[in-house]
């Protein structure tokens, strides 16, 4: 057992896929030679060499085309785009191709391939460079959206989306690449479609994904200092969505708060809270609560910047709302 910052987690996942199976290769913008621009990948070009260590061109379409493509061919390509931002330009070619190719051809095409993004507002990157859209890709069937909360899910999980025959994306919070968790020496996997109970309590579930279970987990804390005990469910996969331990959890506080680092509208709150009212009303006691960002383009100015986005104080409010 050793601690491990996320992003050292994630690069021993990737190491120790690459060793296992010679048809696991990664491509992206500056992930050779310059090692990444998140240092994920940092050594990796002088121990595999540039065949399987891609430096590609600026181009987010061509990244994720070429994937695609070497996945329908029989290798395991993982893909980085240096953030999510810039996985828009790569839309068509993730959603119109790799997450519809094995429906459209009745199962005879697989499209083995992970596409790494870093996501995540803050850090006075400007309204062009914050996003977490995790919900809008989670939107579409053919695609699994999964992103970790702490170093140990991110090495289980990305392992597992490596092995897995479907296209994948997997969003790594930029904020959380410093933040350490005990890694086990044996190698271990976290299954797809499989959510976690972080912290358990019996007066109020909190359900989020990512950063927002950081803040959920110091709200909880927080509330614990005044006889409120929070259980928080973290999802870990937007897609497929495992509502089984939210609705446990559910059925024994009867309130439920979400949280996301997201947007408000069409969003991942806005899923969970229908869920809940359609297969658990009967034990809603209270109307179930978001706490997400603001809905407006993320300022640059530092201190209206933090207002508009979401942090454990908000998230102790929402909880004193519900109950």
């Amino acid at each position: 057992m050793k601690n491990l910052s996320m992003r050292d987690a994630l690069r021993a996942a990737l190491h120790e896929e690459m060793v296992r199976d010679e048809r696991v290769f990664i491509m992206g913008e500056e992930i050779g030679k310059w090692q990444g621009t998140h240092r994920v990948t940092r050594g990796f070009y002088e121990e595999f060499g540039a065949e399987r260590v891609r430096d590609t061109p600026i181009s987010e379409m061509a990244i994720a085309g070429v994937a695609t493509g070497a996945a329908m061919a029989g290798l395991r390509p993982v893909a980085e785009m240096m953030t999510i931002n810039f996985a828009f330009l790569a839309f068509d070619a993730i959603i119109n191709h790799a997450a519809k190719i094995h429906y459209m051809f009745n199962g005879q095409i697989t499209v083995p391939l992970v596409v790494r993004a870093a996501t995540g507002w803050g850090n006075q990157a400007t309204a062009t460079h914050s996003h977490t859209p995790e919900p809008i890709w989670a939107h579409f069937p053919g695609l699994i959206v999964g992103c970790p909360s702490n170093a140990y899910d991110a090495k289980g999980m990305l392992k597992a989306a490596i092995r897995d025959d479907n296209p994948i994306l997997f969003t790594e919070v930029i904020a959380l690449y410093p933040k350490p968790s005990p890694i086990p020496d044996e190698e271990y996997l976290i299954p797809i479609g499989e959510s976690a109970i972080k912290r358990e309590g019996d007066d109020v579930t909190i359900v989020s994904y990512g950063r927002g279970v950081e803040w959920a987990l110091e709200a909880a804390e927080t509330l614990a200092k005044e006889d409120i005990q929070a259980e928080v469910v973290d999802i870990r996969w937007l897609r497929p969505l495992d509502m089984s331990k939210t609705l446990e959890s559910f059925k024994k506080t009867n309130r439920c708060v979400v949280v996301e680092e997201s947007l408000p509208h069409y969003s991942f709150g806005s899923e969970i809270a229908a869920q809940l009212q359609e297969a658990a009303f009967d034990y809603m006691d209270a109307p179930v609560k978001r706490v997400s960002a603001l809905d407006v383009p993320l300022p640059y100015a530092r201190e209206i910047e933090l207002m508009a986005l979401p942090n454990a104080a908000k998230v102790v409010q929402a909880v004193k709302e519900v109950l």
